[in-house]
């Protein structure tokens, strides 16, 4: 029979306590004041570029490669997915792999701000002013590229919208999450040392 959400809830919620029980807040509180940092920044500032862009970009270029196999579109479309992949993939085998609740919220800050540049990079497809990194001296802009093909190029701006907020809420999730941890682990380091 399926759980109810509450139940789920209740125990992610008693398993990030007894993960948090005998960790140290302090790295990780600043580390969580960075993604709350580059979160703001990437609001405010769509060209904005994280600690992460440059593993992002490799990632971006190395999809190209990994897709390139299953024709034109796909590997086109092979840069933004594993752009996208690398940070949630990384974020769920630090949760489920290695039990590490923070470095899941990390993850999900990667994941947005991936988002955050892919959204950038969706915006700028009918534009084409961003500079682009690739394999040849001319490299395909690759939504201005998918986007003409599938002939909704005037779409590009609400595309952009909309993964703009899927990485905001990823973002916001994700801080909340590690804001959270670091208050448990503040609390049950200042209880024992009572």
């Amino acid at each position: 029979m399926a759980r109810g959400v509450a139940e789920v809830m209740a125990d992610y919620r008693l398993d990030a306590e007894l993960w948090c029980e005998g960790r140290s807040p302090w790295l990780r509180a600043s580390l969580t004041g960075y993604l709350v940092y580059a979160g703001l920044r990437h609001l405010a500032d769509p060209a904005y570029r994280s600690w992460f862009a440059g593993i992002t970009l490799g990632f971006h270029e190395l999809g190209h490669l990994v897709f390139a196999g299953l024709g034109h579109t796909m590997m086109l479309l092979g840069g933004s997915l594993l752009q996208l992949l690398a940070p949630a993939a990384a974020g769920l085998y630090l949760l489920l792999r290695q039990g590490d609740h923070f470095g899941a919220a990390v993850g999900g800050s990667w994941f947005a701000f991936a988002s955050w540049e892919l959204a950038t990079y969706v915006y700028d497809a009918p534009r084409e002013e961003l500079p682009l990194v690739g394999f040849g001296d001319h490299p395909q802009h690759d939504w201005g590229t998918l986007l003409t093909e599938w002939g909704v190029l005037n779409a590009a701006d609400n595309y952009a919208a909309v993964i703009r907020g899927v990485a905001t809420l990823s973002w916001l999730t994700s801080v909340a999450l590690a804001t959270w941890l670091c208050v448990v682990m503040w609390r049950l380091g200042r209880a024992a040392r009572a």
